[in-house]
Formats: structure tokens, C-alpha cells, sequence
């Protein structure tokens, strides 16, 4: 009866071990799962803070365009922050160095930012010298004033379409409510850069944290 006892015992410790490993791989899951949230989604909220965003390319800059102007239609920056991702659909700014704002709709302690573009297979040109190439982040605070850099690195063409990056010291330990995205350069193309759209990561700061 003893060795029955002991035998139960051991089962039952098994399966809670089971139940607890379940339960933790659960909570990573759902960690994961919110820190990845998309903070950068106009429909959530978010917006581009035009006054320190660089101004947009309008293909009517360029000679060939002044022939053809009912197919050149500008394209403002939000783009970036809608999930439309069809060929052309961009934002783009003139030459190859930039930058771009984005005001979250909360204060969030940064973890990564998603870059896309599209790849040379889907576009038009059947090149993709348009894509931004080394980038820099900087968390922003609310009145503007204080600039933290979080990370630097290259959208690489000849991966996917879709690249996130980790930033430093990821959760960041300060919330910030503007993110800075600053292009440093392109992949070749001397007229305008594209970005098809910003994804921001991270978690949303306790009401009573300060900024």
C-alpha cells in the first residue's frame, strides 16, 4: 500500500512539473507576444510628427516626371505606418539621407524596430537601389528635447524583405514617446530613398513611471 502511496505521489509531482514547465512556456509566449506589439500602427494611434520629418520626394522633381504628371502622385509619410506593403506604396524623400519622427500613442520602453521594404522581385524598377541602407534610432521624450541614440545598423537587400533589430539594453529602461528613425544612406539610388514601413516594439510604461 506504501509503495502504491509513493507511487501516486510521484505521478502527481511529474504532472505539476509538466503543468509548471507548460504554464512558464505560456508566459514567455505571451512576453513575446506583447513585447513585439506594433507601436508604430496609425490605426493604434500612432502619427508622424511632420515638423521634424524630412520633406517628401515628389517624382515632379525629376525632368522625366513633368511629361507624366497625372501618374505622379505624392505619398506622405503615414504610409510607413500602415500594413500596406504593395509594390510602390511608400514613403519616399528626397536623395539619401533623411529622417522621420513617429509620435507613439503611448510612452514605451523600447525592444526592436521592424524595417520593410520590398524585395527585387516584386519591383517595377526590378531593383531595389531605393531601400534604405545604414540606420540609426533614437528614442525621443515627449517635449522633443532630449535625443537617446538606441542603436545603428544596415537593412540588408539580400535578406528578406522584412528585418527587425534589437535595440540596446532591450527593454530600454526609459519610455520614450517619439522614436527618431534616421537614414544615413541607400543602396545606390541618388534621386530618393523608400521606406515601406516602421514597425515599433516594446512595452507600454506604467501610468506612474516618469518619462
Amino acid at each position: 500500500m506504501a509503495q502504491q502511496d509513493q507511487e501516486e505521489v510521484a505521478k502527481l509531482r511529474a504532472e505539476i512539473s509538466s503543468l509548471k514547465q507548460e504554464v512558464e512556456e505560456m508566459k514567455q509566449t505571451l512576453e513575446v507576444y506583447v513585447e513585439m506589439s506594433d507601436w508604430a500602427l496609425q490605426s493604434s494611434g500612432a502619427s508622424i510628427d511632420l515638423q521634424r520629418t524630412s520633406e517628401t520626394y515628389t517624382c515632379k522633381q525629376h525632368w522625366f516626371w513633368q511629361f507624366v504628371e497625372p501618374f505622379c502622385t505624392p505619398r506622405s509619410p503615414d504610409r510607413i505606418l500602415q500594413p500596406d506593403v504593395s509594390p510602390g506604396n511608400c514613403w519616399p524623400f528626397p536623395g539619401h539621407q533623411g529622417q522621420v519622427v513617429i509620435r507613439l500613442p503611448a510612452r514605451v520602453h523600447l525592444t526592436a524596430v521592424t524595417v520593410q521594404h520590398i524585395s527585387k522581385e516584386v519591383s517595377p524598377s526590378g531593383t531595389v537601389i531605393s531601400a534604405p541602407r545604414d540606420i540609426a534610432v533614437f528614442g525621443v521624450d515627449a517635449g522633443g528635447e532630449e535625443e537617446t541614440l538606441l542603436e545603428t545598423f544596415m537593412y540588408d537587400v539580400a535578406k528578406g524583405a522584412v528585418q527587425r533589430f534589437r535595440l540596446k539594453n532591450a527593454p530600454h529602461p526609459r519610455a520614450f514617446s517619439y522614436i527618431k528613425l534616421v537614414v544615413k544612406s541607400n543602396w545606390g539610388n541618388p534621386e530618393y530613398t523608400c521606406i515601406y514601413r516602421v514597425e515599433v516594439h516594446g512595452k507600454m510604461a506604467k501610468p506612474d513611471s516618469l518619462n
